[in-house]
């Protein structure tokens, strides 16, 4: 039962204002120096990770934001501070790009290494123009079939629904891996 209106007081006669999209970004409050650097680049174990967001009809988005975190390589959670400042040293395990013209984004990281048994994989969060809240991925390594097929989440999935998960292994040794927000290709999302 509702509560009573105080005397002089209207009901309410209107419905809540439905939630706002997300974006599109300001650099304002968003950016700090060298966000994209999760590892120093160039520095023992340093690969890039880079890659497209586009849209169901394949078109790339040219204002999007993605945010990555990932255990370092010895499978240990990082735990030093600096996520948002960087010291040319510390590997944070966080890092935030923004989308080019051409949908692309590119982080300086290390390969993450296995957590808890599980495949190794980073956790992707992607924020976008007419989106009504983020959405939450994951982009797993290439390399341990084993890993891949034994993993929790991804033995949940079909095995299309899987390959929008796990990136390509580049003849440099970086990684890449387009994210669909949706359409044919869309990438597997997780509910929180």
């Amino acid at each position: 039962m509702p509560a009573p209106t105080p005397a002089g007081v209207p009901a309410k006669t209107h419905e809540p204002t439905p939630g706002q999209t997300v974006g599109p970004f300001f650099a304002y409050g968003t950016t700090f120096p060298k966000q994209h650097q999760v590892a120093f680049p160039h520095s023992p174990g340093a690969i890039v990770l880079s890659g497209r967001v586009l849209d169901g009809a394949g078109n790339p988005i040219p204002d999007a934001m993605v945010e990555i975190f990932a255990a370092d390589t010895d499978g240990s959670v990082p735990r030093v501070r600096g996520t948002l400042t960087r010291d040319d040293h510390s590997f944070t395990g966080f890092g935030r790009a923004f989308t080019s013209d051409e949908g692309h984004f590119e982080f300086w990281t290390r390969n993450p290494g296995s957590v808890a048994g599980e495949a190794p994989f980073f956790a992707a969060v992607v924020f976008a123009r007419g989106l009504p809240d983020k959405l939450h991925t994951r982009i797993y390594l290439p390399e341990n079939a084993a890993a891949l097929a034994a993993d929790p989440f991804l033995s949940s999935l079909t095995s299309e629904e899987r390959a929008t998960l796990v990136a390509t292994r580049t003849p440099e040794g970086y990684l890449t891996h387009d994210i669909s927000v949706q359409g044919e290709k869309e990438t597997v999302f997780i509910a929180f």
